[in-house]
């Protein structure tokens, strides 16, 4: 059986201390995830409302998104496959779309998930999965993109193109793929999950933390 967990965060006068004082926010996250396979975009449905978790499939507990801080750490730099998207640096951080790749680095196995979600409720069993906006540092990035096997680009937060910003999905999919990240840094990942019910367009957003070791 599943665990969930909705921890404190900091919010309203205290997250505006924190900023103020320039102190990392992340660094206030309740979980750190280091490795393991965790579905880091989780949809589900309640009857009423849309929601997204990230679900930790090692233990099964899932998480609202802002108690959880994503690590990727130094261990995760390897030599950068020459994609175009993916910068110039001779390395970047991955997050490997197998398992066994995931494990033997120490990583994260990141998921991209909609098995909670049942069919018969989402027009054409579908939902659509959007990429809002993406910060290194507090400033906008190129940084960060998701693609699948032989570069095929799933979500791209270049600025400069308004491609790769959103993706569709089958309702009860488990879908992984390689999570690059071109620089070290603290990213603030902003996703949204849509779907049409009964004529009623549904949707749920989050903003995910993670920190990228150098």
């Amino acid at each position: 059986m599943r665990t969930y967990r909705r921890l404190l965060t900091v919010t309203g006068l205290a997250a505006a201390a924190i900023a103020t004082a320039g102190l990392n926010t992340s660094a206030f996250a309740a979980t750190t995830l280091t490795s393991g396979h965790v579905d880091v975009l989780d949809a589900e449905w309640d009857g009423a409302d849309l929601h997204l978790h990230v679900h930790d499939e090692e233990t099964d507990t899932e998480y609202e998104p802002a108690d959880v801080a994503l690590s990727v750490p130094a261990a995760a730099k390897v030599t950068n496959p020459g994609y175009g998207f993916l910068g110039s640096g001779s390395q970047i951080w991955l997050l490997p779309d197998t398992e066994t790749e995931a494990d033997a680095a120490g990583v994260l196995f990141a998921g991209v998930s909609t098995e909670h979600l049942s069919t018969g409720v989402f027009t054409n069993n579908n939902v659509n999965y959007q990429l809002v906006n993406a910060t290194r540092n507090g400033a906008a990035t190129e940084d960060f993109s998701i693609y699948a096997g032989s570069g095929v680009r799933w979500f791209d937060s270049n600025t400069a193109t308004t491609s790769y910003k959103s993706r569709t999905y089958t309702v009860g999919s488990h879908n992984h793929a390689n999570w690059a990240f071109e620089e070290a840094g603290t990213y603030q990942l902003t996703f949204r999950v849509q779907g049409t019910v009964g004529g009623v367009t549904e949707s749920a957003t989050a903003a995910y933390t993670v920190v990228v070791s150098s």
